[in-house]
């Protein structure tokens, strides 16, 4: 190879390497803003939940219906902006579920009926149903483990009503919302099949 050669190769070498880094260093970046985002998410929604339910003073019956205005806030402002449903969903879950363990009210029923509310929202909206509802329960799920709650009872409680839910769209969204969760949660196998409508008997 000639001396020529060898310094061009050297170079074109030199500035793959940095093309390598300058994306690495770009992808870290954004993937570090987008977790301050959804920590920002998950901050806000957990403020906003608490704060409305102290408010109101009326923990049991406030706090489904807060869930249910939350989510829906969420799937609007996902739809306005066009983008990021998949990682708010996580967020906004999370949050509810943070937000009415503050005030210690009922985060097994706020966790179904939260979950219940982004099956029936994504459905609403043409999003896929399955992995927003994948989202919702890793978010319940998160949430539940770092406040001390009962995760077994949660996630069957959670993925029967996504499971219930997508019924009502439809076996399509059930197959879709069953596969992808048994695949995502941890010891769900057996709720999922045991939340199953049963076949019928030839």
């Amino acid at each position: 190879m000639s001396k020529e050669k060898a310094v061009r190769s050297t170079d074109v070498a030199r500035e793959v390497s940095k093309a390598e880094m300058t994306v690495k260093d770009g992808v870290i970046s954004s993937l570090k803003g987008i977790n301050e985002i959804e920590e920002g998410i998950v901050s806000m929604v957990r403020k906003t939940v608490s704060d409305t339910l102290r408010a109101t003073g009326s923990v049991t019956e406030e706090a489904l219906k807060i869930s249910r205005d939350v989510v829906k806030g969420a799937f609007q402002a996902t739809e306005e902006v066009g983008t990021g449903l998949m990682s708010s969903t996580k967020s906004v879950a999370k949050g509810v579920v943070l937000g009415v363990g503050d005030v210690g009210g009922d985060i097994v029923t706020v966790a179904g009926q939260t979950v219940r509310g982004a099956v029936k929202g994504a459905a609403e909206v043409g999003a896929d149903v399955a992995l927003v509802a994948r989202r919702a329960i890793e978010g319940v799920l998160e949430a539940t483990k770092e406040i001390g709650g009962d995760v077994e009872e949660v996630a069957k409680v959670t993925v029967s009503g996504a499971i219930e839910t997508a019924g009502s769209i439809g076996s399509a969204a059930v197959t879709a919302v069953r596969n992808i969760l048994v695949g995502a949660v941890e010891g769900v196998k057996e709720v999922a099949n045991a939340a199953l409508p049963k076949p019928p008997k030839s």
